[in-house]
């Protein structure tokens, strides 16, 4: 077989193309992804959690390229870092396992190109900033004019709708266009949503499943997951129909707070003054496993103090901890996870100590009844401090905090609010979100502050503080030494 014969029966077969290319077989619904691909301009796939299907949008990038004269093919994600982290990844990935793709293509971080036509034969990443207007979204995919175009969308349960306008309008005027679109079915509304929906007939759909009583599921996921997702927290819960069903939930899945709100809150300042009349609170949040960190979050109003990480401590060396820095500090509250009874040993030695501290169950009975449990409540008043001008800790000290807010979704059951599980959470974040918890807690009750008043000395103002219990005076400037 010649060599353009060979392409040819790649492009009538791309299953053929990604076992003969890649070496590798298939699950079956990525057999039928590979089928469908010549005889259909739009395919989208809407997948559980994990199945493979950024492998597949890469076998058929790959694929159209390799096969098409002068191809031009544009990427997109729902962000700029999912596309670096994911599909792009993944075509450097099948790149490298093909030394006639490695000969033929170069691969750099925005752009793959064909080396003997570099400027007219090539794959492209595009992104769009997220202050974008729906013009500017447009433009994300504009610009391609070519007799073959491949537009793909990766995670377009999240792609606005203006993105999907430019990749439609290409199509109108090629020898061969596709639009590919793959992503897990979060929101009920954008492209992914509207071909699954009202635009059903222009797109060949297919359905990955994990649900262990389906025959035709993802082998790629864990049977024993799946079960144990759907017997922690139900077949209805809004994140077992999106991660094990891949299924739409009853309402959208929504980003709890944007990264970029989140660094801004790390750049504000508040003095000593303007938190002087606020109480001191700690959260505390135990580990509960090995590789899970114990932190303790020190608060006053709008200002957020680094937090102490400790791991592998038991509860009476933890009660320590808490204990000097409550009286070091003279914290008014000091509130302590106590969800599945991990924080009971802290909460026994601190008063062991003279302390009162108070346990909080996450799962616990929420005080608004707008909200399903004591953790979403927590977290939400966490972003409304946020959004009232509260500061978190500059530097590295609010990465992780940073990364769990903005990476946590909600979704409603019936008409409260709920938020995802924690357990996802952390497999998304490769970490448990301890310091989220704990910085949560410190928003757990209202907390009375007790009585101080200022007096101001040559060296400036110091902040003093007076028991009513004891009597006590004590000297202490609550931003001296974070």
């Amino acid at each position: 077989m010649t060599e353009t014969d060979l392409l040819r029966a790649w492009k009538r077969d791309p299953l053929r193309f990604v076992r003969e290319v890649f070496g590798v077989t298939p699950d079956p619904w990525q057999d039928e992804v590979l089928a469908a691909f010549p005889r259909n301009q739009r395919l989208a796939m809407k997948a559980c959690k994990g199945p493979g299907k950024t492998a597949v949008l890469a076998w058929l990038a790959w694929n159209f390229l390799a096969v098409n004269e002068d191809a031009k093919v544009a990427a997109t994600s729902v962000s700029a870092d999912n596309l670096a982290d994911n599909l792009w990844t993944e075509m450097a990935k099948w790149r490298a396992k093909s030394p006639l793709l490695s000969a033929g293509f170069t691969w750099t971080k925005n752009r793959i190109f064909n080396n003997r036509r570099r400027e007219t034969w090539w794959m492209s990443a595009r992104s769009w900033a997220k202050a974008a207007d729906p013009a500017s979204l447009g433009q994300a995919l504009a610009g391609l004019h070519s007799d073959y175009i491949l537009f793909l969308l990766d995670e377009s349960g999240g792609i606005p709708d203006a993105v999907m306008v430019a990749a439609e309008a290409a199509l109108s005027s090629c020898v061969e266009g596709h639009i590919v679109q793959a992503g897990n079915p979060t929101h009920l509304e954008g492209p992914l949503h509207r071909a699954c929906t009202g635009e059903r007939r222009f797109w060949h759909l297919v359905e990955i499943t994990a649900d262990p009583d389906d025959p035709k599921r993802s082998t790629r996921v864990s049977a024993d997951w799946a079960r144990q997702q759907i017997e922690k927290y139900g077949r209805d819960n809004p994140w077992v129909l999106v991660n094990v069903f891949g299924r739409f939930p009853p309402h959208s899945l929504d980003t709890l707070i944007g990264p970029d709100e989140c660094a801004e809150a790390t750049k504000r300042a508040w003095s000593a003054d303007d938190i002087a009349t606020a109480p001191r609170v700690l959260g505390v949040d135990v580990a509960r496993f090995g590789d899970d960190a114990s932190v303790i979050f020190p608060r006053q109003g709008l200002v957020a103090f680094p937090p102490m990480k400790h791991r592998h401590i038991d509860g009476t060396q933890g009660a320590g901890l808490v204990a000097r820095k409550w009286a070091d500090w003279q914290a008014d509250a000091c509130f302590i996870d106590d969800t599945g009874g991990f924080g009971s040993s802290w909460i026994d030695n601190l008063r062991r100590l003279g302390r009162e501290p108070i346990g909080i169950a996450f799962s616990g009975r929420a005080s608004e009844p707008r909200y399903d449990n004591k953790r979403t409540e927590m977290y939400f008043q966490v972003v409304d401090w946020i959004r009232r001008g509260g500061a978190l800790p500059p530097g590295p000290a609010s990465l992780e905090l940073i990364a769990a807010l903005s990476r946590t979704t909600y979704s409603f059951r019936g008409d409260r609010l709920l938020l995802e599980p924690k357990d996802q959470v952390k497999a998304r974040l490769g970490y448990s979100p301890d310091d989220a918890d704990a910085f949560a807690l410190t928003f757990a009750q209202p907390v009375a502050m007790r009585e101080r008043f200022y007096d101001r000395t040559e060296e400036g103002l110091a902040l003093r503080r007076r028991s009513r219990q004891g009597r006590c005076i004590t000297e202490y400037d609550p931003l001296e030494g974070w």
